[in-house]
């Protein structure tokens, strides 16, 4: 009897040595791979500054600086959501951080808030938001001054993309400070001075902005009378957009066209894999071009993965189709691969 209870007590102790080596064991791998997957680089976070001026617009300024790979006068972007997003959603679903941190530039996000606009949407159909030194479009300048102060910027390289509200926001920014920009993309935007209040906006993105007196150019001349020289201007625009009909671009086409006096009748039309690509060139310079995209609704268009048919997030204004306008604002605005 007693030599069975000690085979049985002897069995069950060596049981739980068997038992605690697992444990042990299975505790030192999860160790491990805790420390292999903190050990990674964080995803990019935006940095909210609050203090970089009197902020008429009362706008939030964020911004994505690389800690490495930064040159000592970097270029700066100047990024504008659209409506129902915000800096987080569209840079995480378009990658404008990461390609910040692959070329060595600094990323300046102005972001709308919903006490400005119930859909989160910049104003750009009020003229006391988008005229000079005024509103919004003071306060986007502002925050432009104040991140090249800090980070020593080359303001011979400052690029301004906007995606909707963002891209007539984008549209006012050049028509009110021409040389401040070298170059500037208008996504699925509106022209300038397309319309005074909300109800007007509505009716110009549904069935087209109606012509102000004057033509297109007009609206920029009298805010500019003085500007001699322009940014290179490129238009976005989806095919099947339902949310800003694409006589807009046309619009938007003909206004900065009219501005830097050139005949429609120059520009050079090329069909592309991926939809109809119309460009202007004086003296051999781009200065404006409109990126009819096939198949695609209203958003900014970005690469489609081969092996992946879904959006890459979950923000819908950002969409997969055959070319990526991210990818080729870099390559217009000569932004390369920045090598140490």
């Amino acid at each position: 009897m007693k030599l069975g209870f000690a085979r049985s007590l002897l069995k069950a102790l060596r049981a739980q040595k068997k038992i605690s080596r697992q444990i042990e064991k299975a505790v030192k791998a999860t160790r491990g791979r805790t420390k292999r997957t903190t050990s990674r680089s964080p995803k990019p976070i935006l940095v909210e500054t609050t203090a970089f001026g009197s902020n008429p617009g009362c706008l939030v300024m964020k911004s994505f600086v690389p800690t490495t790979r930064l040159p000592k006068n970097p270029a700066l972007v100047v990024l504008l959501h659209g409506c129902h997003q915000t800096p987080e959603s569209l840079d995480a679903a378009a990658g404008f951080s990461k390609l910040a941190k692959e070329r060595g530039f600094v990323l300046l996000y102005p972001q709308q808030t919903r006490a400005n606009n119930s859909q989160n949407c910049f104003n750009w159909f009020r003229p006391s938001a988008v005229a000079r030194d005024r509103g919004e479009v003071r306060s986007i300048k502002q925050m432009i001054e104040h991140i090249c102060e800090r980070h020593r910027v080359d303001r011979s390289r400052i690029f301004v993309a906007g995606l909707s509200a963002g891209g007539a926001m984008t549209g006012a920014l050049v028509a009110n400070y021409p040389s401040l920009f070298a170059g500037a993309a208008i996504i699925a935007g509106m022209p300038f001075g397309s319309a005074r209040d909300a109800m007007s906006a509505l009716r110009a993105m549904k069935s087209g902005a109606t012509p102000p007196l004057g033509g297109w150019g007009r609206p920029i001349a009298e805010i500019s009378p003085e500007a001699k020289a322009w940014p290179a201007i490129t238009i976005w625009q989806g095919m099947e957009d339902r949310v800003v009909k694409p006589v807009n671009a046309l619009a938007c086409v003909a206004q900065w066209l009219e501005v830097q006096g050139m005949a429609e009748s120059s520009g050079r039309l090329e069909e592309k894999p991926w939809g109809r690509l119309q460009s202007w060139k004086m003296s051999g310079q781009l200065k404006v071009a409109l990126y009819s995209v096939a198949n695609m609704g209203h958003g900014l268009p970005i690469k489609k993965r081969k092996s992946v048919t879904a959006p890459r997030s979950g923000d819908p204004y950002v969409i997969p189709v055959e070319i990526s306008a991210p990818a080729e604002m870099m390559r217009l605005w000569g932004l390369s691969r920045f090598r140490i």
